[in-house]
């Protein structure tokens, strides 16, 4: 059943998603742009660099948003694959100033996107990471600004529904956010340390705060305000059936997630430039194991990456 976006939920969606974007990402903007032509239907900016509001340092994590698959591509295989198992990433560096400006983009079709942040969607890859903060550095034009903005507050409903079952009766938006945060970065090839999942909240607190108070009259279940509470609590009347569901539910995510993780790098050797030493640091980054490439392995990447998935199993990665 299609529930309706509340107003002030699609308010803060818009307000946070019209922020200015720094002078490096739009030259990146206008470089995919030129690379995937008209097919392109709007461009996101989230991750660490929107939370720093710096695209200097790191790499800038960005969502091309497609018309069809089909025509995003020269090569049809590239189509495919994206088609198959989305999304697709490149790689792309650009001059900026002295130095150079760093991004990965991710591809995918705006009607895969509107469905991925859907309550029809099973998997957390998608809401989980829409619910959090994103800026839309490109639309086509209103109609598709609005359609995204309309995705973004429904990612928000979507992840607070799946979450809210796993913690107590009692919460407050930290509460939600920090453990819907964990069970998500669970479901894939992830290993943050608590104090990062903290600060992933802390950056944009009021955010949630005020994500949380506009989406619970529109939830599947009874959520309400505890009056005189501050911070803002909530009690919410979730069955103990509905509960027990939940569990087994991010239970499945988590095993779905990490073999479509592994299918995903496997993706990356072959779509993604210098695909090898883009998966390592992946790897590296997400999962804490450093991981050395001869150059055989280089050669050879799908020898090397059944070795480093074992690697991931015996360090706990995928638990």
């Amino acid at each position: 059943m299609s529930v309706s976006i509340p107003a002030q939920l699609l308010a803060l969606v818009s307000e946070h998603s019209t922020r200015p974007i720094p002078r490096g990402v739009r030259s990146l903007c206008e470089e995919i742009l030129a690379r995937h032509g008209s097919a392109v239907q709007a461009i996101l900016f989230y991750g660490s660099c929107l939370r720093r509001n710096d695209e200097s340092e790191g790499i800038v994590d960005l969502y091309v948003l497609l018309d069809r698959y089909r025509s995003g591509y020269r090569n049809l295989v590239l189509a495919l694959a994206n088609k198959a198992l989305p999304p697709n990433v490149f790689y792309l560096e650009l001059p900026s100033g002295e130095g150079l400006v760093r991004a990965k983009y991710a591809v995918l079709s705006l009607g895969d996107f509107k469905l991925g942040t859907s309550r029809r969607w099973f998997h957390s890859y998608l809401w989980a990471r829409f619910a959090q903060p994103a800026v839309l550095a490109y639309g086509a034009n209103d109609r598709i600004a609005a359609e995204v903005w309309h995705a973004l507050a429904q990612a928000v409903l979507t992840f607070i529904g799946r979450v809210l079952p796993r913690i107590s009766e009692q919460f407050t938006a930290r509460d939600l956010w920090q453990q819907g945060l964990t069970l998500s970065y669970r479901t894939e090839l992830r290993s943050e340390r608590f104090d990062k999942l903290i600060h992933l909240y802390e950056a944009w607190e009021e955010y949630y705060e005020r994500a949380t108070r506009a989406a619970v009259g529109a939830l599947p279940c009874r959520v309400e305000a505890i009056p005189g509470t501050a911070p803002s609590r909530y009690h919410a009347a979730i069955l103990a059936s509905t509960r027990s569901l939940s569990r087994l539910a991010w239970a499945l995510r988590s095993l779905q997630g990490k073999v479509l993780s592994v299918l995903r790098l496997v993706k990356g050797l072959f779509t993604f430039q210098g695909g090898p030493d883009y998966i390592a640091w992946k790897i590296e980054r997400h999962s804490g194991i450093k991981v050395e490439l001869t150059a055989r392995q280089r050669r050879f990447p799908l020898l090397a990456l059944w070795q480093v998935v074992w690697r991931l199993y015996r360090s706990g990665a995928f638990r």
